[in-house]
């Protein structure tokens, strides 16, 4: 149980018996949202927690990044990691919790680790930086960042920021690791106090040499050749990489049934596809440490050819934007809401609704694979959080630009990248929608290779390479300063010289993307798609808003019907009018300033006669709002019949002579000059 405030965290790690045949780590880390947490009662028919809600599914990722590559490579028992929130304190959020609350669990449960671990918030109020700043400060600061650590350096980073320069941003890394320092400090203490040592990592069993070496002597000079034709595109180099596998198959097939490579590769399928990948993997390594040259020829800090354009698809789709690097392409489209559009969150964080939301698509054709597609996965959900993080702090404030807007960014080419692909086609389909961004976004990933102490940093790393690589680091950002940083590793820590670096480095290359996107559309389009509905925001008296709903709604009712509008009022008094046309949304914004606009004594109206009754005749002297005159105040003479004087559909001009107390406007006619004749 980890606490802070009132924020209580229950995190377990259960280790189970290793599966024979895979090769990879099962280890499923989980975050559960419980409502008692906040005092609350599912809102759900069944009134309890079922599926986890998004950002859920997002802090479950943040335990696993800097969890992962810190269990050895070559553990394959099954891990589970759960992480439940039983109270929560508003001022503390619970994510960074679970995360250190991971570690903690996981030495006692002595299962093998390169631990400890721990996790902080960084937040920049003014210039200061704030060390797990609350709620509500983190939605003034400037800064929300996450970093993970170990006694070996930095494993995640996860931020988003309001345009800060890249010094700012390490400057906060570095803040926010000597505090994961303290706490892995503690995680120590702790294991001490309990008489407990980190459980010993055995060393991993001696692999039998025989395989690797036959696949060195057969192979190394083959795959080492195709590395080196850089002219090559990825699916010719795959096709040759392919044929030499398969020539070296033939081989082993053709030895003798006792010969030792050929029991090696007998016992499990995969052997072979397993030690052909390392050896080819080892090689690119070497390949880029030693000559400084990529698989593509690309120098280590260089881009790959980038192209872009933006309203690709008809107007029917408020905006679009289409963005390819390499053989990464993303389609991203931006559509237009009213604020009813709005995604109401029903979990423990604070922040009841979001008003721009991002979805990120990675159907099995965009890898050349065939596979049921079903709903969203972790990895889905986590590419457009990035993406949305990463667009957040360049959009127009609600009061400016009242849409709710959604981005989907449909990868129809993957070779790495694709997060920040959708980060620059969802700038471009922004502007196509017409939607004023303070400024264009663009993004790259950066890799690293490390061995011992020669290292390697990578621009723009493609699928091979993030395969090979120790490190995915992706920034995005504006040519002001960063947005959004993102980074995991796959080796137990990184230190802040080499983090520093990577940043610096991805700048240039961001810049370089940022051009190549301007030149598809340099600025938000001057008009919206003609089918994206039309808003007008304006603010009325709070106390007011009841005269504008009215009787059981039938006063805004009214005004929907009679302009066919779309009408939203908030709490605080912000109305937002919705319509495809402009004119009617300008009608329904008239009636309810003429609601709401508070009528005084003494002042002149012009309005049609709207009923008339026997004691005299109601004249609608603002859009909505209706005062009366009675029969002794329509004429200086005596009038009888009030049709005499007024019939409904006349224009009258008319004074307030007095509101009384319950609010009702009485009117008159005597001593008015009327603009046209009344009837005598």
């Amino acid at each position: 149980m980890i606490e802070c405030g009132d924020t209580a965290i229950l995190v377990t790690a259960t280790r189970s018996t290793p599966r024979e045949g895979i090769d990879f780590l099962p280890l499923i880390c989980d975050y559960e949202e419980r409502l008692y947490a906040a005092g609350r009662i599912p809102g759900s028919f069944l009134r309890r927690e079922s599926r986890p809600p998004e950002r859920a599914t997002l802090i479950a990722r943040l335990i696993d990044r800097p969890l992962r590559p810190l269990f050895p490579s070559w553990m394959r028992d099954d891990l589970q990691v759960v992480a439940t929130c039983m109270s929560l304190d508003e001022r503390v959020p619970p994510d960074v919790l679970a995360v250190t609350g991971a570690s903690m669990a996981t030495l006692l449960a002595q299962i093998p680790f390169h631990g400890p671990m721990a996790a902080v918030r960084v937040g920049l109020l003014g210039d200061d930086f704030v060390l797990n700043p609350s709620f509500r400060e983190i939605q003034r600061s400037s800064l929300d960042l996450v970093v993970a650590g170990t006694p070996d350096g930095v494993v995640m980073v996860e931020a988003g920021a309001d345009q800060l320069p890249e010094q700012d941003v390490i400057e906060a890394i570095d803040f926010g690791y000597e505090a994961v320092s303290e706490l892995i400090k503690a995680q120590i203490g702790l294991l001490a106090e309990l008489g407990l040592n980190p459980a010993p990592i055995p060393q991993p069993q001696a692999t039998d040499p025989t395989l690797p070496a036959f696949l060195e002597k057969q192979c190394a000079k083959g795959i080492g050749e195709v590395l080196l034709q850089f002219e090559l595109s990825k699916p010719q180099r795959d096709a040759k990489l392919d044929v030499i596998q398969a020539e070296v198959s033939e081989k082993i097939a053709a030895l003798k049934d006792d010969d030792p490579v050929k029991v090696a590769v007998s016992n499990s399928s995969k052997v072979l596809a397993n030690g052909y990948k390392s050896l080819t993997k080892k090689l690119m390594r070497q390949q880029i440490l030693k000559d400084g040259r990529r698989v593509d020829g690309r120098q280590l800090d260089e881009v790959r050819t980038i192209s872009a354009a933006a309203g690709v698809l008809p107007k029917r789709v408020h905006g679009s934007g289409l963005f390819q690097r390499g053989l990464t392409q993303v389609l991203s489209t931006a559509t237009l809401g009213t604020p009813s559009d709005a995604q109401e969150m029903d979990d423990l964080n604070p922040a009841k609704e979001k008003l721009y939301l991002h979805h990120y698509n990675f159907p099995p054709y965009s890898v050349a694979e065939t596979r049921p597609m079903r709903s969203p996965g972790r990895r889905e959900i986590g590419h457009g959080a990035l993406a949305e993080r990463a667009l957040l702090p360049v959009l127009p404030p609600k009061e400016n630009f009242p849409y709710v807007l959604r981005v989907v960014s449909e990868v129809l080419s993957s070779n790495g990248s694709t997060s920040m692909g959708s980060v620059c086609g969802s700038t471009l389909a922004l502007m196509d929608a017409g939607v004023p961004i303070k400024a264009p976004v663009s993004g790259a990933a950066m890799g690293l290779i490390k061995d011992g102490d020669e290292v390697r940093i990578l621009t723009d790393i493609q699928g091979i390479e993030d395969f090979l690589g120790d490190m995915d680091f992706k920034v995005a950002g504006t040519e002001k300063g960063i947005t959004a940083l993102q980074m995991d590793m796959k080796i137990t820590g990184l230190g802040m010289p080499t983090v520093s670096e990577a940043i610096k480095q991805a700048r240039p290359a961001r810049l370089h993307i940022l051009e190549k996107m301007l030149e598809a559309i340099d600025k938000p389009r001057d008009t919206l798609s003609p089918h994206a509905p039309r808003l007008l925001s304006f603010r009325i008296d709070p106390e007011l808003i009841g005269t504008v709903i009215g009787p059981g709604g039938r006063t805004i009712k009214g005004i929907t019907e009679r302009t066919n509008t779309k009408i939203d009022i908030e709490d605080g008094g912000m109305v937002t009018i919705a319509s495809h046309d402009g004119l009617a949304a300008e009608e329904a914004q008239r009636m309810i300033e003429g609601l709401t606009r508070r009528v005084s004594e003494g002042e002149v109206f012009s309005g049609a006669v709207t009923r008339v009754i026997p004691i005299g005749a109601f004249v609608e002297i603002l859009p909505g709002k209706e005062g009366m005159i009675h029969i002794s105040q329509l004429s200086e003479a005596r009038v009888e019949k009030v049709e005499d004087v007024v019939n409904v559909g006349d224009h009258v001009t008319v004074r307030v002579r007095e509101i009384d107390n319950r609010g009702r406007i009485n009117l008159t006619l005597r001593g008015v000059p009327q603009q046209e004749p009344v009837s005598p």
